[in-house]
């Protein structure tokens, strides 16, 4: 039954793949090294998700509230022309929210769906995307402009319900798009991240659109804020101690809401979140090959990809199952994936390959591990104040890492009190070292994840820890702190939404010469 499951779903992928181009642009995507998690997924890039961000923050008005963020398309090379990459008005990017029973059953009971579509002021020239100096989002000068529509469907009941529309700014090209950079000048560098909605480029502020009933959301291009030395990782684990930062240089376009908790039902809970995407599919003439128009059926999607923790599909499952992970749901995964996940494989490969043998890492009934991946949801304890966020590195003097940051998360001594029992990571206060009579969880991955997360460093550490008995937890006890030779991300990060790094400027090479 799953052989022939599986063989049904791949199929359905390489027909929708098949029915895309493979430009230029795409086909060198595939020379990159990460955010290639499965291998049919990286022959379409624009419905390829990257990471899932989900974490605790409050809006302006300081209500509290959930920051939900979806990266696609790895690998935007700055600066391409004269097309360039953009959002698919033939994919549906989701997001979905896990609540209560829904979390075990890794089914969504809220889903945030982003549609676009795509415009030219005119074709009646060879500058795709810009026609001279943008001076505001969708102006004369941005020929190719996006707009888009938000989706809240409450899966319980079925009901969708529009909550908003907005307008996607233009990617960072250079002198085209000057607003994004140093001084706002096109030839200098892409702006640090800030500290205050104030300081960010013009672009982004006007790109920011605030929707009826606390909602906030956000759609463009963005630094790739992932960093890790992945290709040493897949080079035999021939690890570096000055790693390089294998998205280093390179843009993507992500997605970003912002959910008031009271949507979600209050704080006093965990809640699981991860995302899809989904394309249409098109009617094929057997005979002829040929596309079969229908106006009057609406058009149907099927999953391509999905994302939720990091790592997972990329670092613990086996090939053979990796396109299966694409397009089925959280809610098999105890079935198809839980096995990777208590007995994983990088974990034997690093003592062979690292420990000569020895066991660094445990590599089998990791039901520790499984309380964190299965079902693949991103668990965010809602209870917590807000997470400490990146900036610009500790010694920064106009946009610090908040106070107590650690890239870490937890293995940094980065934690949140819990208030709401739920999240799988809750520790009794007294196993951290602290008074007893409190709970608490990570303040970053895996209770959510932050912009600025290491979560190869974290992923290692828990393998070469023991944590399968909360009462007696041997946490990090190789004292791997840098597992990778990379700490931070090259651009810094923005503590405002929508968070992530400016996007790159494509005047300036990504990688000198």
């Amino acid at each position: 039954m799953k052989k022939l499951l599986k063989q049904l779903q791949q199929g359905a992928l390489l027909m929708l793949i098949a029915s895309v181009a493979l430009t230029p642009a795409m086909q060198s995507v595939a020379l990159a090294s990460s955010h290639m998690d499965a291998p049919l997924i990286t022959r379409d890039p624009s419905a390829n998700t990257t990471d899932v961000y989900a974490f605790v923050r409050p809006d302006a008005n300081g209500v509290k509230s959930l920051v939900l963020a979806l990266g696609v398309y790895p690998h935007e090379n700055p600066g391409i022309g004269p097309n360039k990459y953009n959002f698919d008005d033939n994919v549906r990017y989701e997001m979905h929210v896990a609540i209560g029973r829904d979390i075990a059953l890794g089914r969504p009971t809220i889903t945030y769906r982003f549609e676009f579509k795509t415009k030219f002021k005119t074709q009646k020239t060879l500058l795709q995307s810009y026609l001279g100096v943008v001076m505001d989002i969708d102006d004369a000068a941005q020929n190719l402009t996006q707009t888009y529509t938000v989706t809240k469907i409450d899966n319980r009941t079925g009901v969708a319900s529009v909550i908003g529309n907005g307008i996607v700014p233009p990617n960072n090209q250079g002198n085209a798009t000057p607003f994004y950079n140093e001084g706002n000048n096109g030839e200098n560098p892409a702006r640090k991240g800030v500290a205050t909605a104030d300081a960010l480029d013009k672009y982004t502020r006007q790109a920011i659109f605030t929707f009826p009933n606390g909602y906030t959301a956000f759609a463009g291009q963005r630094d790739d804020g992932f960093y890790a030395d992945v290709q040493s990782v897949f080079d035999l684990l021939k690890l570096r101690t000055q790693g390089t930062d294998a998205q280093g240089g390179f843009n993507l376009h992500m997605m970003a809401l912002r959910v008031p908790i009271s949507e979600l039902g209050g704080d006093q809970q965990t809640v699981g979140v991860y995302a899809t995407t989904s394309r249409s599919t098109m009617l094929l003439d057997r005979p002829t090959g040929r596309l079969i128009f229908d106006l009057k059926q609406r058009p149907k999607y099927v999953q391509v990809a999905r994302q939720g923790n990091p790592l997972l599909n990329e670092g613990l499952v086996a090939l053979e199952d990796k396109d299966l992970y694409s397009s089925t749901g959280p809610s098999a995964d105890n079935l198809l994936f839980r096995k990777y996940v208590e007995n994983p494989e990088l974990a034997t490969l690093i003592n062979l390959l690292i420990g000569g043998g020895q066991t660094l890492a445990i590599d089998s009934g990791r039901a520790d591990l499984a309380a964190i991946f299965i079902p693949d949801l991103i668990k965010v304890d809602l209870s917590t104040d807000p997470v400490r966020l990146a900036g610009n590195g500790a010694g920064d003097r106009m946009n610090p890492d908040d106070d107590g940051f650690s890239r870490l998360s937890i293995f940094g001594g980065d934690v949140l009190e819990s208030r709401a029992a739920g999240h799988p990571f809750r520790l009794p206060s007294q196993l951290l070292g602290l008074p007893a009579g409190k709970f608490f969880v990570p303040g970053g991955w895996p209770n959510g994840r932050r912009f600025g997360d290491d979560v190869l460093d974290i992923a290692v550490i828990a393998l070469t820890s023991d944590l399968r008995d909360p009462n007696n937890l041997k946490v990090n006890p190789l004292n791997f702190m840098n597992v990778d030779g990379v700490t931070s991300n090259e651009m810094g990060f923005n503590k405002v939404f929508p968070y992530e790094s400016t996007p790159q400027n494509g005047r300036r090479l990504a990688f000198p010469q």
